[in-house]
């Protein structure tokens, strides 16, 4: 099969996402976010990426959300004291049902419809903080690229909060009869190619449009954070998964998997 350009893969992920968005709020996880982002204290944000943004001092400031998805996590950061937040995704249908949770909260953040490698000017080195959550460095084709972007929306001295699962889980496959051997190579550089919708919430495969998702070696991601001149201040490897119900297997193995990852680091002055 003939490798999409980088431009093609995000075209067809942006159609993907934007195809698998009515199936989201069937859920019950849905009906119930409608209820909960009324409380102005409302977080959706577990406690390893919350102690960390508590740590960094998130409390009164401008904060970026990257691939902000339907923006729940955007509107959780004004639960721990976000003076502003931004969301941004290219999906517009993600997007309407993060303005539909927008109008039940009591907050007004904004929204931004954006590939991440087309930013607004109006984002350039505004924000104290950039947020990039769990399954966002998966659709990205060229990570060091992505990295670029994300530093250029940060003031000088503003810090990167990253909350990823592990690139090492992307050498398993939950859904093998043996899922504990390595079913792909670490190293892989062609992505996987998909062609089913793009559900969590435990929801069955379905079939949906092809999609595309990249696997980055942590030292991928490290080295990129170095050449967008981000300094890194943190990186911490946990056990815990952080992504779909299926993938709550590999936790306490006997021999501990590392599971996801956080990274924090700060925009060199310019």
């Amino acid at each position: 099969m003939d490798m999409p350009s980088a431009q093609q893969a995000i075209a067809c992920n942006k159609d993907a996402w934007d195809q698998s968005a009515s199936l989201h709020k069937t859920t019950d996880t849905w009906a119930a976010l409608l209820k909960s982002v009324s409380n102005p204290g409302f977080s959706c944000l577990d406690p390893t990426i919350t102690g960390l943004l508590q740590d960094l001092g998130v409390a009164g400031k401008d904060v970026v959300q990257l691939c902000c998805n339907n923006g729940r996590e955007s509107l959780s950061l004004y639960g721990l004291g976000a003076r502003s937040v931004v969301g941004v995704d290219q999906s517009r249908a993600f997007l309407e049902q993060a303005r539909e949770l927008a109008d039940v909260s009591p907050h007004d953040p904004e929204f931004i419809e954006s590939d991440i490698h087309h930013l607004p000017a109006q984002l350039h080195e505004r924000f104290d903080i950039a947020l990039v959550t769990i399954g966002v460095l998966g659709w990205m084709p060229d990570v060091a690229l992505f990295m670029r972007h994300v530093a250029s929306t940060l003031k000088p001295g503003g810090s990167l909060v990253m909350y990823e699962t592990h690139p090492f889980l992307e050498v398993f496959d939950p859904r093998a009869a043996e899922p504990l051997l390595p079913a792909s190579s670490y190293f892989q550089r062609e992505p996987f190619v998909l062609q089913e919708s793009i559900v969590y919430e435990g929801l069955g495969e379905e079939a949906g449009p092809t999609s595309y998702w990249f696997v980055h070696t942590l030292g991928d991601v490290i080295s990129a954070a170095i050449c967008a001149d981000l300094q890194i201040t943190h990186l911490q490897e946990y056990a815990h998964s952080n992504r779909e119900e299926l993938y709550d297997q590999y936790e306490h193995q006997p021999a501990q998997l590392p599971l996801c990852f956080t990274l924090m680091a700060t925009k060199r002055p310019g």
